[in-house]
């Protein structure tokens, strides 16, 4: 093999790597934000109303029988 093709090889490994490790970083910061906002957005809404709309049925009726 010679040098300059492992020299070529190994930049270009270099540059996928690099460009790996950027995306990978704009993915996550991508999360960290969507996950803030939806903390913010859960913490937001009253907890009745978080019921309400997970379970609407629950406690909007009940039977009594003696």
């Amino acid at each position: 093999m010679d040098i300059a093709g492992l020299s070529t090889a190994m930049s270009m490994s270099k540059v996928q790597t690099d460009w790996g490790m950027k995306m990978l970083s704009k993915a996550m910061d991508t999360a960290t934000s969507q996950g803030s906002q939806l903390a913010q957005m859960i913490a937001s809404v009253p907890t009745a109303q978080m019921e309400l709309s997970v379970n609407p049925d629950i406690g909007s009726q009940f039977d009594v029988r003696i």
